[in-house]
């Protein structure tokens, strides 16, 4: 095993600065490893959280099952109430893109369950967000548009299955 170098604490603002220009490169890993740098510093460095976690999301397409359980387990870390909802929601609704996005069998079920779990996470966000801080409504209502503009995003059909008696 490799033994990772420790960065210098007063690198960590620079450090940030770089993951948030990684994740517009669409380049997730690297940010992902300096968010995970600067935790090593600074385990509960609340910009850092939400970065690694954005950049967590940006993978689902690709490693939806790791990725996503490592964004929710980022997610609980953060301390105030309203940006843990918030950012749940925000995992919660780039989870069900990534299986709009990606297709498959049944995903435009499960994509639909996922965008309805975020808007039901961003209701309860929007609640207690804080004077002027209208996030939410605005996740919220994306999430509606997409469930509007594309009309194969319904709920699973409901079990029909009648066991034939003998």
């Amino acid at each position: 095993m490799i033994e990772l170098k420790r960065l210098r604490p007063e690198a960590i603002p620079a450090a940030l600065e770089k993951a948030v220009r990684y994740r517009l490169l669409n380049e997730p890993l690297q940010a992902e490893s300096i968010c995970l740098d600067i935790l090593a510093i600074e385990p509960e460095h609340e910009n850092t959280l939400i970065t690694l976690l954005l950049a967590l999301t940006d993978q689902f397409r690709h490693r939806l099952a790791g990725a996503f359980g490592e964004a929710q387990g980022t997610v609980a870390r953060l301390e105030d109430d309203y940006k843990r909802l918030y950012y749940e929601g925000i995992v919660y609704e780039r989870r069900a893109d990534a299986h709009r996005t990606t297709g498959g069998p049944g995903s435009s079920s499960i994509a639909y369950d996922w965008y309805r779990r975020a808007m039901d996470t961003y209701e309860k966000a929007a609640e207690i967000s804080p004077e002027g801080d209208d996030e939410a409504i605005l996740r919220w209502n994306t999430c509606a548009r997409i469930l509007n503009r594309h009309s194969e995003l319904q709920p699973a059909p409901k079990d029909t299955f009648v066991p034939l008696l003998e």
